[in-house]
């Protein structure tokens, strides 16, 4: 099976995550788990999915359906599975991240870790491709939670910024809806908004940093 290298993950490698302020920077997250990271591209590449990148990372694909994605956070390198959700997960590695509904991600510290477990992520990998295959859809419980009227308020005088918060993932509008709703103080929920604004303008989560 001939393996083709994608030159943007080549350069996430080396440049790091460019949609963080840290990118092209030492202090970005990338550089500390470069080896790591390089470990789980080649046992992803193994399972014949495309290699692209999406979101500023790489994102594996089959048959143009995202499958899997191996990026770094500040404490670990990790793999992510888009329908994780749907894994059997029969040796509970498994973790959800943050308040998304579909993804559940395995972390990592170090190479032993990886290698340990390198025979288990091929049979999840496989696994998640054969789900996507079947045509097995997530079930999202629709946001729960009342968006904050002072969100609704910043929709109606910026619509690119309802369009682009809408466009976000339920999972991502879920995170960011908890996130500012929490403050009990309107002045304060304001705040959290601004804030990240620029942030939901790029297509980036609240917990994606």
């Amino acid at each position: 099976m001939k393996i083709e290298l994608n030159p943007g993950v080549d350069k996430y490698l080396i440049d790091g995550y460019m949609r963080c302020k840290y990118g092209g920077t030492p202090l970005c997250k990338v550089n500390n788990w470069r080896e790591e990271l390089e470990m789980l591209r080649q046992i992803v590449l193994e399972a014949g999915l495309k290699e692209e990148i999406k979101w500023g990372a790489p994102v594996y694909t089959s048959k143009g359906k995202n499958i899997v994605s191996v990026a770094a956070l500040k404490q670990s390198a990790n793999i992510v599975f888009f329908k994780g959700v749907l894994l059997s997960d029969d040796h509970k590695i498994l973790t959800q991240q943050g308040n998304l509904q579909s993804d559940r991600i395995i972390k990592f510290t170090n190479i032993a870790e990886i290698k340990r477990l390198e025979n288990t992520l091929k049979s999840y990998i496989s696994e998640a491709i054969a789900i996507e295959e079947s045509g097995q859809k997530v079930k999202f419980q629709k946001n729960p939670e009342p968006v904050p009227e002072e969100l609704l308020q910043v929709f109606e005088q910026d619509s690119k910024l309802k369009t682009a918060f809408y466009a976000l993932t339920p999972g991502r509008q879920r995170g960011y809806i908890i996130y500012f709703s929490q403050p009990k103080v309107a002045q304060t929920r304001i705040g959290r908004i601004e804030k990240y604004r620029q942030q939901i303008l790029n297509g980036i989560g609240l917990n994606d940093k």
